[in-house]
Parts: structure tokens; sequence; C-alpha cells
């Protein structure tokens, strides 16, 4: 039985599990559940109980299917598989994956095994040693599978095999160290090749989870279509990134990945009962998927900014999205107000340097494309600043961190959308006085519909009732675009979730 009832916090986990995960099937063939299972477990209240972890490695197997299957489309269609010596390990880790399956359910809550994780990091830190492994198995095609190798695939198929339906996982990891280390493969064929045998194996797993504890599918199914849908995008933008950049680059960029996912998941799998001062474990825990979310977004953002050809105001607006989701994630993984305030404040003390050294760099320009020099410096301090101090006063002093939340999605969600819409479409500027006359009507529109529906959702699944969600939605929405359409230089930062806040509070909370 599903334990405990779902929050609006779980459902942004779940996507957050799903990108990372799709990342690192994608750059990697790392199985979706060495991201996923810890995020599940640790992170989403519904997975506890006896059976919380199986059905955690039940929908990270559903995720590894798809995910894996467009991988190893891509991944084909560049010649990047090799079952002629792999064929062995294919064939035992697919007939021990059952196995391992019920094996699992006999023993019960099995977590994610904390091998798995090590060695996500520590292949991690291989590959940014050695980014370009194409060397040691550059000439392997034209040779036979020898007994040695045999042996090898017997061996590490066999354990493989078991530990994909025990603990879950599609052996993504170890398939890619046993493939680069021991049978000869580049880095890009044994991802392929691995990602190809964990389409089956994560079906195989799938299926017998779900057969042997049929409420995954029964009572987890919209957990299953979020994860499924974002791991899969994911996994396929990745892939496509993958293939289209040199061995160097693209082992680099697994080697930073898999540093930083591993360390965050090693984190949360072995620290999460170790007795730290409170405010130390929850720092740790909202630093953990801060990470796992900074990764996940800024990878497919970049892949977008290259393959997709997304620049000028919409790439300025991804950014502004990643920026706001920031935000976003403090506030869901924090339990306290004083920990999404804190690491706003440090989020602004670190980064601001580091774009200021950054900006005399020739990538600069062409990534940020800013109007007036300085203009993301001044911006970060301005929304991580404004959000420290709603934090503070809204959540810390007045105790509601749900006015927090509706605000900054009124003012997120709101305002990008009103300029995207506002330069494609806006024909009538605003022609009165106060007003910013390089905004348009119907970006102004907009931004109105966005905030109202960004804030009805937000206080209506916070329980709020629907007639005084419908109103407050109404009038906050209302006075966020009037506000947004008066305030000029980039000031509405400030005052657009200031304002939405305010009457937000008074109105609703």
């Amino acid at each position: 039985m599903v334990q405990g009832k779902v929050t609006f916090m779980e459902y942004v986990w779940y996507i957050i599990a799903a990108l990372g995960a799709g990342v690192g099937t994608g750059l990697a063939g790392l199985s979706a559940a060495t991201v996923m299972v810890p995020i599940l477990i640790v992170l989403c209240p519904s997975f506890g109980g006896e059976y919380g972890a199986y059905q955690a490695t039940a929908i990270a197997l559903a995720s590894d299917i798809l995910g894996s299957a467009v991988t190893t489309s891509v991944y084909a269609k560049n010649k990047r598989i090799d079952l002629r010596h792999g064929w062995v390990m294919m064939a035992c880790i697919i007939s021990l994956s059952a196995v391992g399956s019920y094996a699992a359910y006999l023993v019960g809550n099995v977590v994610l095994g904390g091998f798995t994780l090590i060695l996500t990091f520590g292949i991690g830190i291989r590959f940014l040693v050695k980014p370009d492994t194409s060397k040691s198995g550059a000439d392997i095609s034209n040779v036979r599978l020898g007994w040695k190798e045999i042996l090898i695939s017997l061996f590490f198929g066999l354990t493989i095999g078991f530990g994909t339906g025990f603990v879950g996982t599609g052996g993504g990891m170890m398939m890619l160290v046993v493939f680069t280390a021991f049978l000869g493969y580049d880095l890009k064929t044994a991802v392929g090749t691995s990602t190809f045998i964990m389409t089956f194996t994560a079906l195989i797993g799938f299926i017998s989870h779900s057969l042997i504890h049929p409420a995954i599918v029964l009572e987890r199914w919209n957990v299953l279509i979020i994860c499924i849908v974002t791991a899969t995008a994911a996994s396929l933008i990745s892939a496509q990134f993958a293939n289209r950049v040199n061995n160097k680059t693209v082992g680099r960029v697994t080697g930073v990945i898999l540093t930083i996912l591993g360390a965050a998941m090693i984190y949360l799998n072995y620290f999460r009962d170790v007795t730290f001062p409170p405010l130390v474990q929850e720092l740790g825990h909202t630093l953990a998927a801060l990470v796992i979310f900074l990764v996940a977004a800024v990878c497919l953002a970049l892949l977008g900014f290259r393959f997709l050809h997304i620049g000028g105001e919409a790439r300025r607006k991804v950014l502004h999205t990643i920026a706001f989701l920031i935000i976003l994630v403090l506030l869901l993984a924090s339990e306290h107000w004083y920990v999404p305030a804190l690491l706003s404040v440090l989020f602004v003390v670190i980064v601001y340097p580091v774009l200021k050294v950054c900006e005399t760099k020739g990538f600069y320009a062409s990534l940020f494309q800013e109007r007036t020099a300085g203009e993301v410096r001044c911006s970060l301090v301005l929304l991580f600043g404004t959000a420290a101090a709603l934090i503070a006063l809204f959540w810390g002093a007045l105790g509601s961190e749900l006015t927090v939340i509706a605000a900054v999605l009124a003012w997120g969600l709101g305002d990008e959308t009103a300029a995207l819409v506002g330069k494609r479409f806006g024909r009538h500027k605003l022609g009165w006085r106060w007003a910013d006359h390089q905004k348009s009507c119907e970006g102004s529109g907009a931004m109105l519909c966005v905030s109202f529906l960004a804030v009805l959702i937000t206080l209506t699944v916070g329980g709020v009732s629907l007639p005084t969600a419908l109103l407050t939605a109404l009038v906050s929405g209302a006075a966020a675009t009037v506000t947004e359409a008066v305030t000029k230089r980039g000031y509405d930062t400030v005052t657009v979730p200031c304002v939405a806040a305010i009457l937000i509070w008074v109105m609703a909370v």
C-alpha cells in the first residue's frame, strides 16, 4: 500500500530525480535507479514503509525501459553498439534479473547498494582524469571473443544480472566498467551496448516487480507517468549530445556529471541517518537536492542552446527559469525557513565572484547575452536577495511557506511568459502614463493568465478553499501584472514577488 499522502513537494522530487536519471543514462549509461531510488526513499515520505524501496526500484526500472531504448537508438544510428563481444554478458544479465527481483521481494525493503553509488563517483573521477578511452578499444571490432573474455563476461554477467533485479538497477555502471576496463570498448560503444542490454533487463525487472507487487502499477501510475516521460526526454537529448561531440568532450562531461551525482547520492544514501546537528543535516539534504537539479537543468539547457539553436530572448528566459526554479527547489526541500534563506544568500556569495571572473572570458557573452554589462550579476543579487527577505518575513516571521511559493511562481512563470509572448505577438504597446512603453498588452495579458493559474493551483494544493483561492489569485495576478508593467530596468524581480506575496498573505493566509 502507498504510505502517506503525496504532496506537491513530492511531485517536484519526481521530476528532479527523473531529470538526473535521464541525463546519466544518455551520457554514461547510468541506471535510473542510481539517482532515483535514494531521492524517492529519502525525500519522498510516501515511499516509506515496508515496500517503499521496492516500489521505488520498480519505478526506476520502468523509467529505464524507454530511457535506455531511446538512448540505444541514438547510439545505434552512430554505430556505437557491439554485441559481438557483449552477447555473453547480455544472456547472463537477462537470465538472472528476474531471480534477483523475486529475492528482493522476499527480503523486503532493499535500499540501493552503496557499492553502486561509490562506483558512480569513482567512474566520474576516472573520466575526469582520462576522458578519452577510444585508444584502448579502437581495434577490437575484428577480434574474436576469447576464453578469457568469456570467463570475464560470465562472472560479471551473472553478478550484474542478479544485482539488477535485487537492487533495482539496470546494471549500467557495472557494465560500463566491464566493457571499458576488461573488454576494451571505447566510452561511446560501452554506453550504447550497455543501454541496449538495460532496455531488456529493465523491462524484465519491471514486469517481475509489478507481477509480484501489483500496487506499483495500480497505486503508483501517476509517478510512473511523470518519471518515464521526464527521464526519456532527458535521455534522448543527452544521448544526442554525446554522439555529436568527440570522445574527450563526452568523457569530461560524463566525469563531471557522475562525480557530482555520485557524491550527492552517497550523501543521501549513507549520511541521512547519521546524527548531525539538525541544521547541518537539513542543509546537506537541501544541497544534495539542489546539486541534482542544477546538474540536470544546466546540462539540458546547454544541450538546447547548442543543438536546438535556442538564443536571444528565449535563451534569457531559459536561464531565468532555472534561476527561479532554484528558489523553488530550496523552498520545497527545506523544513525550516532559515535553510533556504541562508542558502539563497550563500548562492549569491559564491556565484557572484565566479560570474565576475567569467565576464572576461569569450564564452560568457554568447552564453548570457547581456543587455548591459553586469546585468546577470545584478539580477542575481536582486533575485536571491529578494527571495531571502521574503522567506525570512513570510515563512520565518509569519509562518507561511505557501505565500512565498505562490508569489515566486506568480512572478517566475508570469514574467517569462509575458516576455516570450510580448516579443513574438506584442503588437499593441502599453500607452498609459506610468507603464513601460516597451511592453505590450499581449504580454501583460499572458502574464495575468499565467500568474492567476499559478497562484490558484498553489493555494488550492496548499489547502485554501476554492472561493478564497479564486479571489486571491485574481487580485494578486492582476496586481502582479500591473506591477510588472510599470516596473522598469529589471527591478520587477523585486517588486512583483513582493506585491504578490503581500496580497496573497493578506487575502488567503
